[in-house]
């Protein structure tokens, strides 16, 4: 039997338990797994072959999820795409060059007849020779073109097979085509929990799910969270049923995770880490209170270079169609670009991305530093730290800020300039301070530095 059927007879186990809570419908695992076999026969009557790319046009819901586990039964490469952004949809196809495109948002399935058909990548070759399952993923393109990345679905899978049975509810709140989306979808089925799928993600909408449906476990990233404090949801609804937040895709500034600490006081803070390249670690935190964590996955391997994480796992991709392979090693080692510190006892701090450093004249600063210090003010309600050129120094620190509402600006201005003085070494104080209306942020609800 395959990784897949393995995973899809252990589903099969969990029979009338709640699968799926989608547009507030309840959903079994035995109707999910019905549905699954549903879109197998539609795919043998489309002539869809092993080997084929399939596009996957939607987001996380009951077909989405049945159609991609048919998929992976009949060993195509999936591609999950949720953007509804043209431009950017017609750019995954031209560089991932699918057969078929399933269109869940209108209901549409089509064969892609390409103009321009490149030739199939090796790497997909490799799968197809193989009778195995694909997987491809884009990285969000905050520095960059995407970068397609291509796992071994079967081999990611097999990370999930022996997850032990659970009685839990989890919101599936990262994306459908993220690594931390899929990390929570195949992890929820494995252990037969409830998927709750949210229909936006806004805090609002989220906090009344959490209410409805008693939701124990939320995973999520820091501006979110963020987003939920500013929207005051912890005050209006009730979160008693809350066990664990998880966080992750960007660096937590220690002042919010102190905020939500308190707002939560009885809520579990796990900081959960990933990469899109090897796949998500288990992790532990040193308190609920505390960004350090440490590494507890037998799958996966890390070390520190010049105070940059490296990883090396079981479930890396195979590598990119569109790029080269330069962020690994020849023995396999990924070079994240996160930086971290670490303590004597192994606990490690993830302090920003290389990519991100603003350099003062020869001084290195992380945004991350310097918005968790400036998210201490309690007239702050967001803020963001980027670099602007200077004739003398190279680069200098900038920051936007949101204000609370009742405060005013130019009241305020000094006062943080003042604070980041006592907090902070006398080059990581920002140059520059603007007000803005809000903070921008990516479609994975990470703070866009662009």
């Amino acid at each position: 039997m395959t990784t897949i059927s393995i995973f899809i007879e252990k589903l099969s186990t969990y029979k009338e338990k709640i699968a799926i809570i989608d547009s507030e419908k309840e959903i079994s695992y035995s109707d999910l797994i019905q549905n699954i076999y549903n879109f197998n026969s539609k795919l043998k009557k489309l002539n869809i072959i092993s080997g084929e790319v399939v596009f996957i046009l939607g987001d996380y819901s009951f077909d989405s999820i049945s159609l991609f586990f048919s998929l992976a039964l009949n060993g195509n490469i999936i591609v999950p795409i949720t953007s509804d952004n043209e431009q950017e949809i017609n750019e995954r196809i031209y560089v991932a060059q699918p057969d078929w495109i399933f269109d869940l948002n209108s209901n549409s399935e089509k064969k892609i007849e390409h103009d321009n058909k490149l030739e199939r990548h090796q790497l997909l070759d490799s799968l197809i020779d193989s009778k195995l399952s694909g997987l491809i993923l884009f990285s969000s393109g905050s520095t960059g073109k995407p970068k397609a990345m291509v796992h071994n679905l079967d081999n990611l899978l097999s990370n999930y097979i022996d997850k032990k049975g659970k009685e839990m509810n989890f919101l599936v709140f990262l994306m459908f085509d993220h690594i931390g989306g899929l990390n929570t979808l195949f992890n929820c089925l494995s252990m037969g929990v409830i998927i709750t799928i949210p229909k936006n993600r806004n805090p609002n909408d989220i906090a009344r799910l959490i209410e409805k449906y008693k939701i124990n476990i939320l995973p999520s990233s820091p501006t979110f969270l963020n987003l939920m404090c500013i929207s005051n949801v912890f005050d209006i609804f009730d979160f008693s049923s809350i066990r664990m937040i998880t966080y992750g895709t960007e660096a937590m500034p220690e002042s919010l995770l102190l905020k939500l600490k308190e707002k939560l006081p009885r809520v579990k803070f796990l900081q959960t880490f990933g990469t899109s390249e090897t796949g998500i670690m288990k992790t532990s935190s040193m308190s609920s209170s505390s960004t350090f964590l440490k590494f507890d996955d037998p799958n996966q391997e890390f070390k520190i270079v010049g105070g940059e994480l490296w990883l090396r796992s079981k479930t890396q991709v195979l590598g990119y169609i569109n790029h080269s392979n330069e962020s690994f090693t020849e023995d396999g080692w990924f070079m994240t670009g996160d930086l971290v510190e670490q303590t004597e006892d192994g606990f490690i701090k993830i302090i920003g991305r290389s990519k991100e450093i603003i350099n003062v004249g020869g001084e290195k600063v992380l945004p991350a530093e310097v918005e968790s210090v400036i998210m201490e003010l309690d007239f702050i309600q967001d803020c963001i730290v980027k670099s602007e050129k200077n004739s003398i120094t190279g680069q200098m620190v900038c920051v936007d800020v949101v204000m609370k509402e009742g405060f005013v600006f130019k009241n305020e201005k000094l006062k943080i300039k003042s604070h980041c003085r006592q907090k902070l070494e006398s080059f990581k104080v920002p140059t520059r301070i603007i007000e803005i209306d809000k903070v921008y942020f990516t479609n994975r609800f990470k703070k866009d530095r662009r």
